[in-house]
């Protein structure tokens, strides 16, 4: 490979949550600190332990060696390089400069877009598992978060369960959906017949969607992510996307998320929500870090990279198929999250949730509680990290966790 996805890079005490919140109390989910002998790997915040694409650094490089920082407006090149992306890699058509605006993040559009499309106390639907975060974007802003459960079929993929989410649309009188694609914490690239039938329920119930797309780009061999915009018009038309080069590239410590929202009406909603808050300003570095990613060098580490998670996630799930008889998941097709559902392992080990938990944290693998993704008895694994490290925390784990 042309670019480094084995070196093992030292984070410590370099701004990065993921190794330096561990044994401390912020969220409430943070592993604890592992045993004297352990050290931790990572694998629980959604950000990698790659390095980031070397354009990413240099465009930040040539910017900060202008030595002014003062109020700037996004180049147009800013806007290019998004329309190009996306059209070239994703499907989008007919993307305009007038349908991107900048957001300060995913959490900072959902939340615009919850208030200017529903009202306090309305209920909202969303699948679950869910990402934590926008069942807490949801309830934070006074509104109720209403379920509809993904179910896994014969051959163990997960589905939509289209008349559980027509139901509870009808009953909760639901008018906004926040929708996940590809899908964290489950990893499912959702397929286009998958996505027309989504959208079918929603329109019926005249229910706008909230797509969270941030996870576009990361999606395995035979497999291809369709924008929720580009199913049919209405999608079209009733859909607020969120994007952002945070997931491929590491970058969200910088923020910079966008939105694409095609529907004028709505976009000036949505828009006016956030310019509201004097929130919603664009780092400069930010988009020159955006202009370093869509380049074609980021083009070519991001093929890299994707080999590199696929053979990660490919490893994780074989070896768990293999030696964790009672350790349920699916093989992700896209994303570098890993869902365990461990209810049949904890059973016939009596063994609670906590426990497993725990006994992984003590030998330094800092894997998440899924709970707060609404699996009951579920842990999420982040596999974004040199193989070398995702074999050790797997030998650990046949070591010191699963040899009861």
């Amino acid at each position: 490979m042309k670019y480094d996805f084995t070196s093992i890079i030292d984070r410590r005490g370099m701004d990065a949550l993921a190794l330096d919140n561990i044994g401390r109390i912020h969220w409430g989910n943070e592993p604890e600190t592992p045993r004297e002998g352990f050290d931790p790997i990572p694998m629980w915040v959604a950000d990698m332990n790659f390095a980031t694409c070397p354009a990413v650094t240099e465009a930040i490089i040539r910017r900060a060696q202008h030595p002014l920082f003062g109020y700037f407006m996004p180049r147009e090149e800013y806007y290019k390089a998004i329309i190009d992306w996306q059209s070239r890699r994703n499907g989008h058509r007919g993307l305009a400069k007038e349908h991107i605006g900048y957001e300060n993040g995913v959490h900072g559009l959902v939340t615009s877009a919850v208030e200017t499309l529903s009202a306090p106390g309305d209920c909202i639907l969303l699948h679950s598992p869910t990402y934590v975060g926008f069942a807490d974007d949801v309830e934070g802003l006074g509104r109720k978060s209403v379920c509809s459960p993904l179910k896994r079929d014969e051959d163990g993929v997960w589905r939509m369960d289209y008349a559980d989410m027509d139901a509870k649309l009808k009953e909760h009188h639901i008018h906004l959906a926040i929708f996940c694609s590809p899908h964290n914490p489950t990893g499912r690239v959702w397929e286009r017949w998958e996505l027309e039938k989504a959208m079918e329920v929603y329109a019926a119930n005249d229910c706008y969607v909230i797509s969270d797309e941030i996870w576009a780009d990361l999606v395995y061999s035979g497999h291809r992510h369709i924008p929720t915009q580009m199913v049919n018009h209405w999608a079209r038309e009733h859909t607020v996307a969120a994007y952002a080069p945070s997931k491929t590239f590491n970058l969200a410590g910088l923020i910079g998320a966008y939105h694409i929202i095609y529907n004028g009406y709505l976009r000036d909603r949505v828009t006016a929500r956030g310019v509201a808050t004097h929130y919603n300003e664009m780092n400069v570095l930010s988009m020159h870090a955006l202009l370093g990613a869509c380049s074609p060098e980021g083009e070519a580490w991001t093929a890299e990279l994707l080999e590199v998670l696929e053979g990660n996630a490919r490893y994780a799930w074989e070896h768990i198929q293999k030696n964790y008889e009672g350790i349920e998941a699916a093989m992700p097709q896209g994303t570098y999250m890993l869902f365990l559902d461990c209810s049949a392992w904890c059973a016939a080990h009596g063994k609670s949730l906590d426990q497993l938990l725990k006994a992984g944290w003590d030998v330094g693998v800092a894997w998440q509680d899924g709970r707060g993704f609404r699996g009951p008895c579920h842990i999420r694994m982040n596999l974004a990290s040199p193989l070398g490290r995702i074999r050790e925390a797997f030998a650990r784990l046949d070591e010191h966790v699963f040899q009861v």
